[in-house]
């Protein structure tokens, strides 16, 4: 270790000294998925943690894929009456209730925004309903689309904690600077202005700091953002409040198209990345030490 290279640790860590610095490890493939999920948009893992439930965005079919720890597709679960506008990311709560954001907004333009909780016990299945549906639209937005140095409300990232979605929005502005938005939405069937509880700032370029998926751990007190090349962790927020939020950011050491991250475990993430020619396609675990 150089001598710049280990006063420069300190100095971090004297700077951050209530946040936990987890050690950079490179990706380790756990499986490569099935040929059928090109464009792998969200994960979750099931409550008892035995499946994999995987979802695609937009241009694909409204239809839910379970894998099991190997990889193996085990089930097509058509979700009934329901169109893949373009779902973006999927997440549970603590009682196991599936919800898929369908908020892709790549032109910033989309007026039927939603998150669709859906009936989904096991990988026998073959078909669910959605049981409820929730309707936003966010604060602040009022041209459809904005400008395109405004273009802040594309998401692909959420959370469910404590009778709440968190929304973590995908910048696709004009002179790209890292910002992204924190929203507040009640899980509740309904229609609703999505509160602006957040405005934050990654480092980098689009491929370091554009938010593609989110996850939270057990304990609810820490929030991992996906980039292309990195993941970025959250602690220290309120649950109506984020704009202080520390942010901690670990280089994975990889780039390629990350689209779906969740927690195996509170220490160890799991990641999927879009099959692109040679490279991509993957599902990617991650040690946080």
């Amino acid at each position: 270790m150089s001598i710049f290279y280990a006063v420069t640790v300190m100095v971090f860590l004297g700077c951050n000294p209530k946040i936990d610095q987890p050690q950079t490890d490179s990706l380790k493939v756990e499986f490569s998925l099935p040929k059928k999920l090109k464009e792998v948009s969200g994960i979750i893992l099931s409550k008892n943690k035995s499946i994999i439930w995987a979802i695609e965005d937009q241009g694909n079919k409204n239809v839910i894929y379970g894998l099991d720890q190997k990889g193996n597709l085990t089930s097509d679960v058509l979700v009934e009456k329901a169109e893949n506008y373009d779902w973006e990311d999927i997440t549970s709560d603590p009682q196991g209730n599936i919800y898929i954001g369908d908020f892709g907004n790549n032109e910033n333009d989309r007026q039927d925004l939603a998150i669709l909780k859906v009936d989904l016990k096991d990988a026998s299945q073959r078909a669910t309903k959605v049981i409820q549906t929730t309707k936003f639209h966010y604060e602040g937005q009022k041209d459809f689309p904005p400008k395109k140095s405004n273009w802040l409300y594309d998401c692909e990232a959420f959370v469910e904690m404590d009778g709440y979605f968190y929304l973590f929005t995908k910048n696709r502005s004009k002179g790209f600077d890292g910002t992204f938005m924190v929203f507040q939405i009640p899980n509740k069937e309904g229609n609703y202005e999505a509160k602006l509880i957040g405005r934050l700032k990654l480092k980098g370029g689009y491929s370091d700091a554009a938010i593609t998926s989110a996850a939270i751990n057990s304990s609810k007190n820490k929030i991992v953002l996906l980039t292309h090349k990195n993941i970025h962790i959250l602690s220290g927020f309120m649950a109506d409040d984020f704009s202080k939020a520390a942010v901690q950011k670990i280089s994975l050491h990889h780039n390629s198209q990350k689209e779906a991250i969740v927690f195996q475990d509170d220490k160890t993430l799991m990641i999927a990345d879009e099959a692109d020619k040679k490279t991509g396609g993957n599902i990617y675990k991650f040690d946080l030490k």
